[in-house]
């Protein structure tokens, strides 16, 4: 009965029992790198940034159209510094289709308003409006920083990273003390914090040589921008500026199996992504990575997946080998790879067990996302499951199959729905996250390996 038992029945282990010794030296090494590309990486353009400088000590260079490319060529194309596309050319000519990973940047954070800065009863505020979906209440009372760039009128591009230094100012979201916070306690708790409230505190001190008048803090703050950047208030009309926590990526738990930090999702899985691209030697099929922007609020832009310029740059890479892109389409396969919620023993009510990822258990392939009756999702064919299913199974990826919580108790997309739009088949598959969306949400170390060995496997299969 017991044989039977093991012949038939499902059985997820935990990676600590799967893995060997040399692999969680691996996976430590791993982390490690992955927490300081986290730290450095809290926007969707440092992001990016950091990730090409990767790609170029790794040899990537910058695709152009036209250029000839051969097997072994490793080439990358930066969407405006806010989406980024690399491949390694395969043996096989790409009308044969390209094994991709798609993963995005963006993550949940507090945006500026184009005219922000604004005093009340001496004390200077920034406006903001929040980007993705959060709960308000978590980003109040939290260290902050700001960050992103400004672009002057005559042209010149300044970067802020103001909190990212030690000795920078912090900045914060006030919130109500208990003693007087019985009406918003009574609110329920999408409501105790308004979103026109979610306004950080940027200065307190009046301007010296002016005793009277109006805005005499905001003057100051204005006055020391000026000096140090050299921007006047209008500038903020072209400027793209947000609040991020001031969290640096670091180990949780005292046996350090976990990582906490700002901006798991989704960078927790384009990290592996990335790191398995630069890994690998001349695949089979030609491998690509995507780093997305603008998933969080529906993949819309130029820079987000419904973008046209992956439609180009495929376009560009298959001229160079004279096939159409579109047969390239239909004979490619696509990891969306996007976090998924891990088991909370803490919050069981909204997740049926057998069908969650649990954290420690791998990388979670979801065949569906969506809401309610399935959604907004793509939901992958039978075909593709059983694929993914092989070639994880066939390189010893520690692996598991997750759904995004109960039937009608939510939900939520990712970008595989706009790739399967392209008519290429799509999974979506990605790291466990406690706390999704949260200022600061968690992961276990070894399933971001195991992200990481499963994008490997992808790339490399046979």
């Amino acid at each position: 009965m017991e044989d039977l038992r093991k012949k038939l029945f499902s059985d997820s282990k935990s990676a600590f029992d799967r893995m060997t010794a040399a692999e969680k030296k691996e996976c430590a090494a791993l982390n490690e790198d992955y927490k300081t590309f986290l730290t450095n990486g809290k926007t969707e353009r440092e992001c990016v940034s950091e990730a090409i400088e990767i790609l170029e000590k790794n040899g990537f260079v910058p695709f152009v159209r036209g250029m000839k490319l051969k097997a072994g060529d490793k080439i990358y194309r930066s969407n405006r510094g806010k989406a980024l596309l690399a491949a390694v050319i395969g043996e096989k000519n790409v009308g044969n289709g390209v094994n991709l990973v798609a993963a995005h940047i963006d993550s949940p954070r507090i945006d500026l308003k184009p005219m922000p800065i604004y005093e009340d009863s001496e004390i200077a505020y920034m406006k903001c409006c929040y980007y993705g979906g959060i709960k308000k209440y978590q980003w109040t009372v939290i260290p902050l920083e700001l960050h992103g760039v400004i672009v002057k009128k005559n042209g010149e591009k300044v970067e802020i990273a103001i909190g990212r230094d030690p000795g920078d100012p912090l900045f914060t979201i006030t919130d109500l003390l208990p003693h007087l916070g019985k009406d918003q306690l009574a609110k329920s708790m999408t409501d105790g914090i308004s979103a026109e409230s979610l306004n950080p505190i940027v200065g307190g001190m009046p301007y010296e040589e002016e005793e009277k008048g109006s805005d005499r803090v905001k003057l100051t703050v204005m006055k020391m921008l000026n000096e140090k950047y050299g921007i006047i208030e209008d500038d903020f009309i072209s400027a793209e500026l947000c609040f991020v926590p001031n969290f640096d990526a670091r180990d949780v738990g005292f046996d350090r199996s976990f990582i906490g930090a700002y901006g798991h999702d989704d960078r927790v899985c384009a990290y592996p992504a990335l790191r398995a691209l630069v890994d690998i030697k001349t695949p089979t099929k030609t491998a690509m990575c995507i780093l997305a922007d603008k998933e969080e609020i529906g993949s819309t832009g130029v820079s987000g997946m419904k973008s046209a310029c992956f439609d180009t740059f495929m376009h560009d890479m298959c001229n160079a080998f004279g096939v159409a892109y579109d047969e390239c389409y239909e004979r490619s396969a696509c990891l969306s790879a996007d976090v998924n919620v891990a088991f909370d023993p803490n919050y069981p009510e909204v997740t049926e067990k057998r069908n969650t990822a649990l954290v420690n258990h791998g990388i979670s392939l979801t065949k569906y996302t969506g809401g309610r009756g399935k959604g907004g999702s793509s939901d992958a064919s039978a075909e593709l499951m059983w694929r993914m299913r092989n070639i994880m199974d066939n390189a010893g990826v520690v692996w598991q199959i997750g759904t995004l919580g109960k039937v009608e108790q939510g939900g939520g997309g990712t970008v595989a729905c706009y790739m399967a739009d392209r008519n290429i088949d799509t999974v979506d598959a990605g790291v466990p996250v406690l706390s999704m969306h949260a200022p600061y949400e968690v992961v276990a170390k070894n399933d971001v390996y195991s992200s990481y060995r499963a994008n490997l496997a992808f790339y490399t299969e046979k």
